[in-house]
């Protein structure tokens, strides 16, 4: 499934309070796919390969949340959202340009 950059990167603000902001941002992993998974397939070794935890990413309900939540935490390692660090950083990149633009 493509990803809308226009939707991933909007702030996830809005009129809640911080807290309810909080409890809400979490609240997709508690049916996300790599709870039932060991780290081993979202966070890597250098070089490893990233097919399987993206592979995984696709298939689950909160993948959107979950990038989400890695771009506004500024994630910097391993898969998260089916997206590895450096696509993270390009989608981040393309946003930027995007919003300049």
């Amino acid at each position: 499934m493509p990803i809308n950059i226009t939707d991933i990167t909007t702030s996830t603000t809005d009129t809640k309070d911080a807290t309810d902001r909080g409890e809400h941002e979490l609240s997709w992993q508690e049916s996300a796919l790599c709870a039932q998974t060991g780290p081993e397939f979202f966070f890597p070794a250098p070089g490893s390969s990233t097919r399987e935890a993206k592979r995984l990413c696709g298939a689950c309900e909160g993948r959107v949340a979950c990038l989400q939540y890695a771009l506004a935490n500024d994630e910097r390692f391993g898969v998260w959202g089916g997206l590895s660090e450096k696509e993270r950083q390009n989608l981040r990149r393309d946003a930027a340009g995007l919003r300049r633009g």
